[in-house]
């Protein structure tokens, strides 16, 4: 039987909208399995597809797979025992002076087509300018949302692996800095278990969307 494109179509947001629904934050972690680098290098070039400002792509990631350096964050987790037996922990980082790519994002852009020359000088020098005006703080909202993103995105694509995830803000940010030698221009983020699941994660519900969402007035 011929199945029709939008059949095909049909079948494909029915497994995009499985993604979401089978995503669950996993706490408790098989672990005898592996993710290979390339599995994570995949995973993380899917994450990055993600949107961000100005297209300046201010994340960065600090992969952990080796069972010590695992067990070295679990302290600096606070204990929570996924951290050591999830395959790899990402971390999350968010790159405060995003704008020094620039040259090589929009210059990449040229090189593939997607912009003119004279486009491509315009937008490194008006985003240059523009970056560099912004004050600190203002650019750490900015490259902390956009690792939001990339997070969300990255925990989704783990999800369509076949693989589950934690997001986890509770660690020691001044820990993380120290063992890894964080130059003070990245941020760590978000620590990102990733692995197989070795108990389901237990369900939740969410508040009703008449609660949360108000159509041309805020009540």
């Amino acid at each position: 039987m011929t199945i029709s494109s939008s059949q095909a179509q049909t079948e494909k947001n029915e497994l995009f909208f499985n993604v979401l629904e089978e995503r669950r934050s996993v706490r408790k972690y098989d672990n005898t399995a592996v993710i290979s680098d390339e599995e994570i290098r995949e995973l993380i070039a899917i994450a990055t597809k993600a949107p961000s400002s100005s297209n300046l792509q201010p994340w960065r990631f600090i992969v952990v797979t080796d069972a010590e350096l695992k067990a070295k964050l679990l302290p600096i987790a606070y204990n929570q025992e996924q951290v050591a037996d999830c395959s790899a922990v990402i971390i999350v980082l968010a790159d405060l002076e995003m704008y020094k790519k620039v040259d090589e994002i929009y210059s990449s852009a040229a090189t593939a087509g997607y912009v003119t020359e004279e486009l491509k000088d315009r937008m490194i020098a008006n985003t240059t300018k523009q970056y560099m005006a912004l004050p600190a703080e203002r650019l750490k909202e900015i490259a902390v949302f956009d690792t939001g993103l990339v997070s969300m995105q990255l925990m989704l694509a783990a999800r369509a692996k076949g693989y589950d995830t934690v997001p986890m803000g509770g660690y020691n940010r001044a820990q993380v800095v120290e063992l890894f030698n964080i130059n003070e221009r990245y941020l760590p983020t978000l620590m990102l278990p990733i692995g197989k699941a070795a108990t389901p994660a237990h369900p939740t519900t969410r508040l009703a969307v008449d609660q949360i969402a108000f159509f041309n007035e805020m009540k």
